[in-house]
């Protein structure tokens, strides 16, 4: 049974994105000598950020968005054996778009 997991206020559940495993060269990387990823897919989102006035400001970053973050932002942890981190919205340092998408179809998608 999947676990369905929401993070509160203006934290995002992230998936990072993996490189091959293996240089071109063909020789594999062990796990202890990767980089962390800084790539990674938004799976899930909290309400908003709450302002000192109390209101509740939405997040920017939206479900299905690719993002970078920092090699170490957030807190790694598993869910249903997959990996996966929390970060906060300011954590994220930009949304990446697909190459040769215009900025009509960047707003609509962004709403």
């Amino acid at each position: 049974m999947a676990t369905k997991f929401t993070p509160l206020h203006d934290r995002i559940l992230v998936r990072r994105i993996g490189e091959d495993e293996t240089t071109r060269g063909g020789i594999i990387i062990p796990d202890s000598a990767k980089e962390k990823k800084t790539e990674a897919e938004v799976i899930s989102v909290g309400t908003g950020r709450v302002t000192d006035k109390g209101d509740v400001r939405p997040l920017v970053v939206k479900v299905g968005d690719h993002v970078l973050m920092g090699k170490y932002a957030g807190n790694e942890i598993e869910i249903d054996g997959e990996d996966f981190v929390i970060v906060r919205e300011e954590e994220v340092l930009g949304i990446l778009t697909p190459a040769g998408a215009s900025k009509k179809e960047l707003a609509g998608s962004r709403r």
